[in-house]
């Protein structure tokens, strides 16, 4: 795991956010290289773990692209163009289920599905 990515999942877990997970899709030609997808109990904590993150990013020398989901909470993006944090409450995370969606165009690809972390 690289430095950014131990940035954003220590920032994370500093938050109290749970269930953090990693999805990478290096030279795929995906929107990213890589998701780190995470949940918090409310959107105050979302919000909160957001707003962490960016801070520590920040640390790094890596603004934000772009910001979705921010003023509700339910489903917050932060887009860093290679890497994308995405944080959500648990209800919004069990509708949504992306780590689902992405694991099968990863299989589509050749990889099975224990080859996402």
């Amino acid at each position: 795991m690289n430095k950014i990515f131990e940035t954003v999942i220590n920032a994370i877990e500093e938050k109290k956010g749970t269930d953090i997970s990693t999805i990478e899709f290096k030279d795929k030609g995906y929107v990213a290289d890589a998701f780190i997808i995470a949940s918090g109990n409310n959107d105050k904590q979302t919000k909160a773990i957001a707003d962490f993150v960016e801070e520590e990013m920040e640390k790094k020398g890596e603004a934000v692209v772009r910001r979705e989901g921010y003023q509700l909470g339910k489903w917050i993006i932060l887009d860093y163009g290679f890497l994308m944090v995405h944080i959500f409450t648990p209800q919004e995370r069990e509708y949504y289920d992306i780590e689902r969606l992405w694991q099968e165009s990863k299989r589509l690809m050749g990889m099975e599905k224990d080859d996402v972390q």
